[in-house]
């Protein structure tokens, strides 16, 4: 089972993600979490590592190689749903070199690749190797992958929901992110993806909470659950640490009951 969780910047998708991975692990899943936000470098010191693993752009030759070939497929007008930069048919994260996964505790965590400077150009790179990744991915009965989205929306013009078997977005407290949910309920549906519904983040009350699921509910946007606002989560994230709350753990643990009731693992 292949699950994106997606939201607008800053609504905490990492941390619903790490929240996620560490309660499957917990249930005895081999976790693979993939980290295809080029532009947040802080999912590993979430996940509890110190160091990213090596990004997977540099086993296809890095950005600019990638690039070269787009720019040939563009040339020669062929569509860019075809390109392909890894060249075995299949993949497991297990077979991948050892340098390109970080594992501890049940979790496995692979990086796409990040942008690191300035006039480094798009992230198209990052988004075709990821569409690539994610469909030639082949996963064990026992294996979930948690797939930590680029936020906003761009992702879906990509192709890479098509494969992916479950869509999830986090909602926080804004009309852009409830917005942002509705978008993606479309754009999921849109790519043949089962979208799940929205996990409702960082709320510091009940009421505020069931305030956001009746907006969503006016959008047909069914809630999975709700993440509230926890103190030592927002310190643990201030120090660059892995977030620690037994009341998150808690509300995480119902939120992958929903999940796990509607996808098909096969367990």
């Amino acid at each position: 089972m292949k699950i994106s969780v997606c939201g607008k910047g800053g609504s905490g998708k990492s941390t619903v993600v790490t929240l996620l991975a560490q309660d499957l692990g917990r249930r005895g899943w081999r976790v693979v979490v993939v980290d295809s936000d080029e532009s947040n470098s802080g999912l590993h010191r979430l996940l509890g590592f110190d160091q990213p693993p090596r990004p997977l752009l540099e086993l296809v030759g890095g950005k600019k190689n990638v690039q070269r070939e787009l720019r040939r497929k563009f040339t020669e007008k062929e569509d860019e749903s075809e390109l392909s930069v890894l060249a075995r048919p299949e993949l497991e994260v297990a077979g991948l070199p050892a340098e390109h996964f970080a594992e501890r505790d049940h979790v496995r965590l692979v990086t796409v690749g990040k942008i690191h400077q300035a006039l480094e150009g798009c992230a198209c790179p990052m988004g075709v190797l990821t569409r690539e990744f994610l469909k030639k991915l082949r996963t064990a009965d026992d294996e979930i992958v948690v797939v930590d989205m680029e936020a906003g929306i761009e992702h879906f013009g990509r192709g890479i929901e098509t494969s992916i078997d479950a869509v999830i977005v986090v909602v926080e407290a804004s009309f852009e992110s409830l917005e942002l949910a509705g978008k993606v309920k479309q754009l999921a549906s849109g790519a043949g993806a089962n979208f799940v519904g929205a996990i409702v983040n960082k709320v510091g009350s009940q009421e505020l909470g069931s305030r956001l699921a009746r907006e969503l509910q006016t959008r047909e946007i069914a809630v999975v659950g709700t993440i509230y606002h926890h103190e030592e989560i927002a310190a643990a994230g201030l120090a660059g640490q892995a977030p620690c709350s037994a009341a998150a753990q808690q509300e995480a643990e119902a939120i992958v009951d929903v999940l796990l009731a509607r996808g098909s693992t096969g367990r």
